[in-house]
């Protein structure tokens, strides 16, 4: 059954269209622009027109590695407008703009009462999809939004808030959720390896934690952005040594603790010599299995912790909710290149081979919609940077 022919014209905002276009991953590197049905909506779910979604590191991974089978349409960091509810849904209505997390967990299960809620089974179901295998789907002009999703992980966005900064909530999300597993403490000095958009979302709330940040990036123009979120202790990984200049700023100690927000395995033990003797290293960007060289040396007799935090956490969801619809930091500002659908192969591209003057990159299959809300306005008339 056609999803144009299971809701009346009254439950919809715009006449519902039976074929969309979507970014469809077919293989290693290689994703193409295609012509899918609509995706059908079940009771109690919701269809949601997508306007923006962030590209991940992990979107890249897995289309890098082909870790995935394909067909698949990636894309989490989703935000849009309600196009169609399913029966039984109440608390949301065609219009309304809302962010959806892919991922939510039982609540229930061994590893939920444990709150460890990314290694629970139900949270391993993604819950969104455009189409083929659930991937979350948002690089897709509509998405399916599955009952539990609907019911715990759907959030309306603020009118004054832009669909652009809405998309910012889930990976919000796993960075507070990554300071919270570092546990940083007034007082104690943080050296946060990448300055990418997470790296620096990452050195912002440990900041706000108390800590004295310092950062490091290869490339100076990143530091610069970093230094506009009033983190001004930098260190340019190009010109000097991270770990002897870390070493000089802390009275010879090293850092109290590391976050590597940087993918290369190669940077683990650069970490682990930054920090002092009972040190702490969050590892934040090593989602892709593989092994890496450590010295066991530096875990047991100089007793450094390593550490790992991964993906989001219910917890924490009205924490991130309130950071970003509260503006807490100017997250509009970590985007620097916005491309339409169309162009997705590019936004990947750079995505994947970052430049200095690239941070966060979003794909708008939204971005010639009329800029008929006070939140989409300033963005919707912008263009690729």
């Amino acid at each position: 059954m056609a999803i144009a022919s299971q809701f009346t014209a009254e439950e919809s905002v715009l006449p519902l269209p039976t074929i969309m276009q979507a970014a469809v991953y077919r293989g290693i590197n290689d994703v193409r622009v295609e012509s899918v049905p609509v995706p059908e909506i079940r009771p109690g779910e919701l269809l949601i027109r997508v306007h923006t979604c962030g590209v991940c590191g992990t979107d890249l991974k897995k289309i890098a590695t082909g870790s995935h089978s394909a067909p698949r349409i990636f894309g989490h960091e989703i935000s849009g407008m309600v196009a169609a509810a399913g029966g039984s849904v109440q608390q949301f209505k065609p219009g309304d703009r809302v962010v959806v997390f892919h991922h939510i967990p039982c609540g229930n299960c061994f590893y939920c009462q444990r709150k460890t809620f990314a290694q629970c089974d139900t949270y391993k179901k993604v819950g969104c999809t455009a189409g083929f295998e659930p991937s979350g789907g948002g690089f897709a002009e509509y998405v399916r939004v599955m009952d539990w999703i609907v019911q715990n992980g759907t959030v309306r966005i603020p009118d004054a808030v832009s669909f652009e900064e809405a998309c910012f909530v889930e990976p919000v999300n796993t960075c507070i959720k990554g300071i919270e597993r570092l546990q940083p403490c007034a007082g104690e000095t943080v050296l946060v390896i990448g300055q990418g958009p997470i790296g620096i979302l990452l050195a912002a709330l440990a900041q706000r934690a108390g800590a004295r940040v310092i950062t490091s990036d290869l490339h100076g123009q990143r530091l610069t952005i970093s230094k506009d979120f009033g983190l001004e202790n930098s260190i340019d990984a190009s010109r000097v040594d991270v770990i002897q200049e870390v070493r000089r700023m802390t009275e010879s100690r090293g850092a109290d603790a590391a976050i590597l927000a940087v993918g290369g395995n190669g940077l683990i033990k650069t970490a682990l010599d930054a920090v002092r003797p009972g040190g702490r290293v969050l590892l934040f960007a090593q989602t892709a299995r593989g092994e890496a060289a450590i010295d066991p040396a530096a875990i047991c007799v100089d007793e450094k912790t390593l550490l790992g935090s991964y993906s989001a956490s219910v917890d924490l969801q009205d924490r991130s909710v309130q950071f970003v619809m509260g503006r807490e930091m100017n997250l509009g500002r970590l985007i620097s290149h916005r491309f339409p659908l169309s162009q997705s192969s590019e936004a990947f591209d750079l995505a994947a081979h970052p430049q200095p003057s690239s941070m966060k990159i979003v794909i708008q299959p939204g971005n010639s919609w009329p800029a008929s809300r006070p939140g989409s306005r300033r963005r919707n008339a912008e263009g690729n940077s």
